[in-house]
């Protein structure tokens, strides 16, 4: 494939776990981005810009003079279509010609959330893609909950039981999406993202011993003991379908491996313990 990109980029969801790395890449690449957020934030070669989903007002700046656009639906939001469409028909009148959207490997086109998204996506573009990534490496680090129950307690909670999944990483995430938003043509598909193995919460509770040399355990709950854990600090409509998530992994709908990272990027995705090795302090 061939990059060809010389327009602007716009990385809506700049600060999170994908959109920081996409417009760390882009910039790196000496591609004009701009990197819109709640907050202007500055990133290294990129041009900062305040964005928010639910102010249209936000809006007009952030799409002057882009002709792509990365998209990061708003967090915790069980009908995103509400306020991406509307965007996006802006966007598309505004001169935007190709949109990559992320999704996930849980959501089929036309399905429930952002797959109301997905579905209307090639109706607005000529030139766009979908990025349906397995679920991150990164819930294991930093301030997901995974993560701080790991660091606290020692325990990962969840309601997969034994089901297994293809975690895969941010940064493998990233750079396949600079290569749909930049690449000479967009993919104009759905991409489903991967690690190079499926894992049970089990397994990566054991290489999480290992690499750290701090004991963790996996404790399986039912799908109604997570939901009511959830509802404690989430809205009800938004745990439960959480719990749902979980519920499908124990059932083996996340248990596959794609070849998707290694044909779009020229390399394989990376493994978990090496994962571990590269994030996690005093190991690797």
């Amino acid at each position: 494939m061939t990059t060809t990109a010389t327009g602007t980029t716009l990385v809506i969801g700049a600060t999170g776990t994908t959109g920081s790395r996409t417009v760390a890449r882009l910039a790196a690449a000496g591609h004009r981005v701009r990197a819109a957020a709640r907050r202007a934030t500055v990133v290294a070669g990129a041009e900062p810009v305040v964005f928010d989903w639910y102010d249209p007002a936000t809006h007009t700046a952030a799409l002057d003079g882009a002709d792509r656009v990365y998209l990061v639906p708003p967090v915790g939001d069980p009908d995103p279509a509400a306020v991406m469409l509307p965007f996006l028909r802006r966007a598309r009148a505004a001169g935007v010609r190709r949109a990559v959207l992320l999704s996930s490997s849980a959501v089929p086109e036309g399905g429930p959330a952002v797959g109301q998204v997905h579905q209307v996506l090639p109706e607005l573009f000529d030139e766009w893609a979908v990025l349906r990534p397995s679920w991150f490496m990164q819930n294991f680090t930093g301030p997901h909950p995974h993560a701080v129950s790991i660091r606290e307690e020692g325990v990962i909670r969840t309601a997969t039981g034994g089901g297994r999944v293809g975690f895969v990483d941010a940064e493998d995430i990233a750079a396949v999406a600079v290569r749909a938003l930049t690449d000479e043509r967009a993919p104009g598909t759905d991409l489903v993202l991967t690690g190079p193995e499926a894992l049970g919460h089990d397994d990566i509770a054991a290489i999480l011993t290992e690499v750290t040399g701090r004991p963790v355990v996996h404790q399986r709950l039912t799908r109604e003991q997570l939901r009511d854990r959830l509802a404690d600090h989430l809205p009800a409509e938004f745990a439960a379908i959480l719990a749902d998530l979980d519920r499908a992994i124990a059932e083996g709908a996340e248990d596959r491996v794609t070849d998707t990272v290694r044909r779009v990027t020229g390399r394989p995705p990376g493994s978990f313990r090496a994962f571990l090795e590269r994030e996690v302090p005093g190991t690797g």
